[in-house]
């Protein structure tokens, strides 16, 4: 058994030698063989249109998570995406139709993004779940995700979750895929280390903590920046699993 300092600022042991790599998403090759035909202009133009499309309503859902973040939910309209956009309020009707549909588009956008930003992480991890657990967690606090604009919006669309069951089938599904995850890495690493918690407990309350971690990030309450929220997550991580973590080289703990 070796001993390791971690790039997401763990000193942890682990048994597993070889951590994998990221897989890089796989490119189409053309056969030599076969005859390449030139793109007609009809087609050019299609794709053209397409992309300002979705160029368009990318635009216009970062307005709106912005609107999310400064107004809320109830207050933000279809007028304030348009305004926030920099476009007309005819052309968030024509792509997006009504205001729910906007919305539930933002928050198919917002949860894709989660869901591939902690997917890259664990694969980072290779097949050790020390490294795993530890790169997942850091990316809960990477600034691409969390900061204030996108937990406001986050918290926003939480708040709303329990009236509406289209975000909650929406975000359930990958909810659950990520709790899954968890539970099955906590598995392994009580088998590891032989441990006596309980796995799936265990994994509900990191995850609780780390929901927790960012609604006091949003608030501002107590000090709390994204270095310190991580700090306290890997000093859970050395308390339940202290043959894999180690608070010898744990990260720096900054305040506002």
């Amino acid at each position: 058994m070796q001993s390791e300092l971690d790039n997401d600022g763990f000193h942890f042991t682990h048994r597993h030698e070889d951590a994998g790599r990221v897989l890089q998403p796989s490119q189409m090759q053309m056969r030599s063989s076969m005859k390449v035909t030139p793109i007609k202009e009809k087609d050019a133009e299609k794709r053209g249109r397409k992309a300002s499309k979705e160029t368009r309503q990318l635009q216009l859902i970062e307005a709106t998570i912005d609107s999310l973040a400064k107004r809320g939910y109830s207050e933000t309209t279809m007028a304030d995406v348009a305004d926030g956009a920099g476009l007309s309020r005819g052309i968030v009707n024509f792509h997006f139709e009504s205001k729910e549909k906007l919305l539930i588009a933002t928050l198919q956008y917002m949860s894709e993004e989660y869901s591939v930003h902690w997917r890259n992480a664990l694969a980072k991890g290779g097949d050790d779940p020390a490294r795993q657990l530890a790169s997942v967690v850091a990316s809960d606090f990477d600034r691409a995700i969390c900061n204030k604009r996108k937990l406001a919006a986050w918290c926003a669309f939480w708040g709303e979750a329990k009236s509406r069951p289209t975000y909650q089938a929406l975000c359930g599904a990958r909810d659950e895929a990520y709790q899954n995850v968890i539970i099955d890495i906590c598995r392994k690493l009580k088998a590891d280390g032989d441990y006596s918690f309980d796995a799936t407990a265990t994994a509900l309350g990191l995850s609780a903590m780390l929901e927790g971690l960012w609604l006091r990030l949003m608030m501002g309450t107590e000090d709390v920046t994204r270095e310190s929220a991580h700090f306290a997550a890997c000093d859970y991580l050395a308390s339940v699993f202290p043959k894999h973590f180690s608070r010898e080289a744990l990260p720096a703990k900054k305040t506002a």
